[in-house]
């Protein structure tokens, strides 16, 4: 056997092993993608994916797409509080270039959110472009608990991934129970107020608020074909006249109860309009990842008092403990909620 000959046979067995060690998963998009065995470094493409791999596995993640700000950090373990930012490759304000991504050298790049056609070129084009693989993960979140056994076993943490998996079902099916034969007539009319001044919405069967018809709301925000973000006019809100407003936006909350719009509104007439808890991530969206689960316990507990009997304060330290790794003291929990039960005007 010539020197030559030799090394090809090598080259060979070489690659063969590799592709023995190396792990085959079918994404949420159908696409199937060989991953490492073991994958010890793991870069998000974007927000969401980086709530889902911190839940799962956080030492493997190489940062957060954006940096923690102060007020944030207590509600995550104190290993991860100040990884780099990294940028993101999907989402609005995509500007982690292909060069960066690869200084990072991740064994492995995840997207969760939308797994449609735009989503599915874009790891195409990243895989066949840097060699890394790259998997879609399905970011509905009726998935939710599917798209976490898949991460889990793409990650070699499927005990985990089982476990945060049994938690949402668990959620959802109590969920479920306490909403009962509720007919639709009887279901709070939701509005969901983005930006500081509240005109910016989501319609309904949007990813951005899926969450308020899964506890149980309707959204008022509703055109027949269309989804995701849309921007209001004062008419559409004075028409639709919503009996609960939710908002993560504080210069919102704090003007709505004194705005000439807003105060002939049924929700804000009742005291119906609640500031959403956004540390280490927003409850109801921003972004919509699993952090929604413990925003979904919220607006339970809002929209049904009499049906659903979970005490917000306990539900929220267990599922810190479970999904964040921290446990919260008094004086955490105390900002974290502090207008979470809403206010009289």
């Amino acid at each position: 056997m010539t020197a030559r000959t030799l090394f090809a046979a090598l080259a060979c067995l070489a690659l063969l092993a590799a592709r023995a060690e190396a792990l085959t998963v079918t994404d949420s998009a159908g696409r199937t993608v060989e991953i490492p065995d073991t994958v010890s470094r793991v870069f998000a493409s974007g927000p969401p994916a980086a709530i889902m791999l911190y839940a799962v596995r956080p030492e493997v993640l190489l940062g957060w797409p954006r940096a923690l700000r102060d007020y944030e950090k207590p509600y995550i373990a104190a290993p991860y509080r100040e990884l780099p930012e990294t940028g993101r490759l999907t989402g609005r304000g995509g500007e982690a270039n292909l060069e960066r991504v690869l200084a990072l050298k991740p064994d492995l790049i995840v997207d969760f959110g939308s797994v449609r056609g735009t989503y599915i070129d874009l790891a195409d084009r990243v895989q066949e472009q840097t060699g890394i693989p790259y998997i879609l993960v399905n970011g509905r979140f009726a998935e939710t608990a599917k798209s976490l056994r898949l991460v889990g076993r793409a990650l070699g943490v499927p005990q985990r991934g089982e476990a945060l998996a049994r938690d949402v079902e668990e959620t959802f099916a109590a969920l479920d129970r306490a909403l009962g034969a509720v007919p639709v007539s009887r279901r709070p009319r939701v509005y969901l107020a983005r930006g500081p001044d509240g005109l910016e919405t989501g319609l309904k069967g949007s990813i951005n608020t899926e969450i308020i018809e899964r506890a149980g709301g309707r959204n008022v925000a509703e055109v027949q074909g269309r989804y995701g973000l849309v921007q209001a006019s004062p008419e559409q809100v004075i028409v639709a006249d919503p009996d609960t407003i939710v908002t993560w936006d504080r210069i919102f909350y704090a003007r709505v109860w004194r705005d000439r719009l807003w105060r002939g509104i049924e929700a804000v007439r009742r005291g119906r309009v609640y500031l959403s808890p956004t540390a280490p991530f927003g409850w109801i969206d921003r972004p919509p990842s699993v952090n929604r689960l413990m925003g979904l316990k919220w607006l339970a507990g809002l929209f049904y008092p009499d049906r659903w009997t979970g005490d917000l304060r306990a539900d929220t330290a267990a599922f810190y403990r479970l999904w964040y790794r921290v446990d919260l003291g008094d004086a955490e929990l105390d900002r974290l909620l502090e207008w979470a039960g809403g206010r009289a005007p």
